[in-house]
């Protein structure tokens, strides 16, 4: 088992998968980030456009209910009486003649002097007092919208609109104002009992100038201070003068696409705004789409690429197993097999070139090994093998193994006349002929310079000393001819000692005892052989 993970480990068909997989995950999260980021760019500027077209309308009908408020009010304090005492009944009288219900003004009407004095009120509004700012907008003839309060037991939100009264000079000399609910009908009425998506979203309408929340989609918002600056950056700006669209986190931590339009009328901006996660959440509808898609897709790919993964390097699989069991020595070593004429196929056919190759080099090396170099014959080490086969050989029939030790006579002086390129054809050439005269089952090896040996293969009946002398003799005659090396004559002769062993016989000893025989031969005046002294047992 540990092997077989370890072999799964380290397999390229493993690798190659492991990168497909980590390309088709890096696409899947570059694809995934890429559309999120430009479908949450794309959507948040048609929300933000969305959001400032509802802040647009939303400021255009609160600014309208205001101006026409407004223009009623002025027209009342056109009727209003001139020139009378400000303690005359008049003034209640005059209130009585027009009920603020039917003007518009269902918190009711007061009638002020610019020093504050109240010369009449109705409804609610007998409890209202002119704020100075009312008083100084008054006196410089300027119709002036006041900060909403709470009135009356329900603690109602009501905006104080005040206008001046003028007299027929056109000087101002008092004040009317009226009370007007913030949620009335063609006010704020709609606007406070719309929302934008869940509890958080909605519209707001501020006041810079107070700092206060005037109206809000949120009941518990209205008429609250607005948040200290740092809290909300977009509220800062907005607070500032700024109006637009942005993104921002509120009070309550919640981040909000909100677009800012100023109600011209009062100085008052309109916040239109809903929560990014409602907003945006097809983007998130969108992101659960393509990773659900993107799971499949690596399910898919996985299982299609495993298998054509596995069918291109089935070839392979196939050869590395048969060049496994090669090398373990289960199968012989043999070229691979070539399915297809693809990157794998020619891979597999160079291995078998390469292959064939590595083979002639080892029979090469094998036969260099065992062969001498200049003539091709066995070496001393493949005489050794042969010489040990012929002894056990011996040993198992009770036969006897004639060796013949050869050294050239007179090759010095050819050599040196020749040099070493005409000394080495001239050994070729004698090579030659020792082949020649021997027979095909006889072993001729060079085993020195100019030294030979002939080991006798038993024919049927165990080589004789007889025979081992005519062949020496034969190798004698076959020598004594002259060579023909660069067109020069040459003549060389041949000493042979000749050792015969049987199984009780080393190859060193028949080796040795050939050699002295050799040296006899020579020492008794070259061109002849000698037989060894030493008979076998």
């Amino acid at each position: 088992m540990r092997w077989a993970w370890r072999q799964f480990y380290h397999s390229m068909a493993t690798r190659l998968m492991l990168l497909g997989l980590v390309l088709v995950l890096v696409a899947v999260v570059v694809r995934y980030f890429a559309l999120s980021g430009f479908l949450r760019e794309d959507l948040s500027k048609v929300v933000a456009e969305q959001q400032l077209s509802l802040a647009r309308y939303a400021a255009a009908d609160i600014d309208q209910g205001i101006v026409q408020r407004t223009k009623r009010l002025q027209q009342l304090a056109v009727a209003a009486p001139r020139h009378l005492d400000p303690q005359d009944p008049v003034w209640t009288r005059w209130l009585s003649d027009h009920p603020p219900e039917a003007e518009g003004f269902m918190g009711g009407l007061v009638a002020t002097g610019l020093n504050g004095d109240v010369w009449a009120a109705q409804g609610l509004a007998q409890a209202l007092r002119p704020d100075a700012a009312a008083l100084a907008a008054a006196r410089q003839g300027e119709p002036y919208v006041g900060t909403p309060v709470p009135a009356g037991e329900a603690r109602e939100p009501m905006l104080p609109l005040s206008v001046p009264i003028l007299s027929d000079s056109g000087a101002p000399f008092g004040l009317l104002t009226g009370l007007v609910p913030l949620s009335s009908q063609g006010l704020m009425g709609i606007l406070l009992n719309s929302q934008i998506g869940s509890a958080s979203g909605g519209f707001l309408v501020i006041s810079p100038r107070d700092r206060l929340f005037v109206a809000s989609s949120r009941p518990e918002m209205v008429l609250k201070p607005t948040p200290p600056e740092g809290v909300n950056p977009l509220h800062d700006r907005a607070m500032a003068g700024y109006r637009g669209t942005g993104v921002t986190t509120n009070a309550q931590g919640v981040e909000e696409i909100s677009a800012m339009v100023s109600v011209p009328s009062t100085g008052w901006f309109v916040v239109a705004r809903i929560p990014t996660s409602e907003a945006l959440a097809t983007v998130g509808r969108i992101q659960t789409f393509v990773l659900r898609n993107a799971v499949l897709a690596v399910l898919v790919f996985s299982v299609v690429f495993g298998l054509m993964l596995y069918w291109q390097m089935r070839p392979l699989f196939h050869a590395a197993d048969l060049a496994e069991r090669m090398t373990l020595g289960e199968l012989p070593l043999n070229t691979l097999p070539v399915a297809r004429n693809d990157e794998v196929g020619h891979l597999i056919a160079a291995f078998n070139r390469l292959l064939v190759k590595l083979n002639a080099q080892q029979a090469e090396l094998q036969r260099l090994a065992h062969h001498d170099p200049l003539t091709g014959l066995p070496n001393r080490n493949l005489l050794a093998d042969r010489l040990e086969q012929a002894l056990s050989q011996a040993r198992r029939q009770r036969q006897a193994v004639a060796l013949l030790y050869l050294d050239l006579d007179g090759f010095k002086p050819v050599n040196d006349a020749l040099g070493h390129e005409g000394g080495d054809q001239v050994l070729r050439a004698v090579a030659q002929r020792l082949v020649q005269t021997v027979r095909e089952s006889d072993t001729v090896a060079r085993i020195g310079g100019d030294e030979f040996v002939v080991l006798l293969s038993p024919p049927s009946a165990a080589p004789t000393l007889a025979a081992a002398q005519a062949v020496a003799q034969k190798l004698i005659e076959a020598l004594a001819a002259p060579f023909e090396v660069q067109h020069t004559h040459c003549r060389l002769g041949v000493s042979v000692g000749i050792a015969l062993g049987d199984g009780h016989s080393t190859a060193k000893e028949l080796m040795l005892q050939a050699d002295h025989a050799m040296y006899r031969a020579k020492d008794a005046g070259r061109g002849r052989y000698a037989v060894s002294d030493v008979a076998p047992a």
